[in-house]
């Protein structure tokens, strides 16, 4: 999120999609609803025109792997959007996306491009996340091994290079 304040790309999703992943996290059995219903209102809030609405009459025109997943594509498309960043790449196939423009692409690829693509506003947003870390605040070394654990290695060989400009 922190990288959608940014301006380096424009995030966009749906309702749907906070119910997706507010539901994934309460099945976690980690977070109460209501700090999650928060953070989704903290998100539409603060990432401009980050909304996408009136997808629904797409969802049926095409078909994917996993039925369930087409108001993603859905919302894509009605925003023109260029890539779908999901680290559920087999539900999304090349084949489908392309005929729409669209490419999907793995949450530590795209963090990576955004990196090369402005190292010193990326790393801004990732000094930024670390220092919002306060219960209990994460040191470097600790902050790169949780980035880890969320299936970013490539993100963390990349902010290794940078590690004294993520630095509290």
């Amino acid at each position: 999120m922190r990288l959608a304040l940014t301006d380096l790309f424009k995030a966009q999703w749906t309702d749907q999609i906070h119910e997706e992943w507010i539901n994934a996290l309460l099945r976690k059995d980690k977070f109460k609803r209501e700090k999650l219903e928060r953070i989704r209102d903290l998100m539409d809030a603060n990432v401009r025109d980050a909304k996408v609405q009136g997808y629904e009459d797409l969802i049926n025109t095409f078909e994917l792997p996993d039925p369930d997943d087409r108001h993603v594509v859905a919302a894509a498309i009605k925003c023109n959007a260029d890539a779908i960043v999901t680290f559920n790449l087999k539900d999304f196939p090349d084949d489908i996306l392309s005929k729409f423009g669209i490419e999907v692409i793995h949450p530590d690829d795209f963090i990576c491009y955004q990196i090369d693509l402005s190292s010193g506003k990326a790393c801004s947003a990732v000094k930024n996340q670390r220092e919002a870390l306060k219960y209990p605040p994460m040191g470097k070394e600790e902050f790169l091994a949780n980035l880890q654990k969320q299936q970013l290695p490539q993100t963390v060989s990349a902010l290794k290079q940078f590690i004294d400009f993520i630095q509290i």
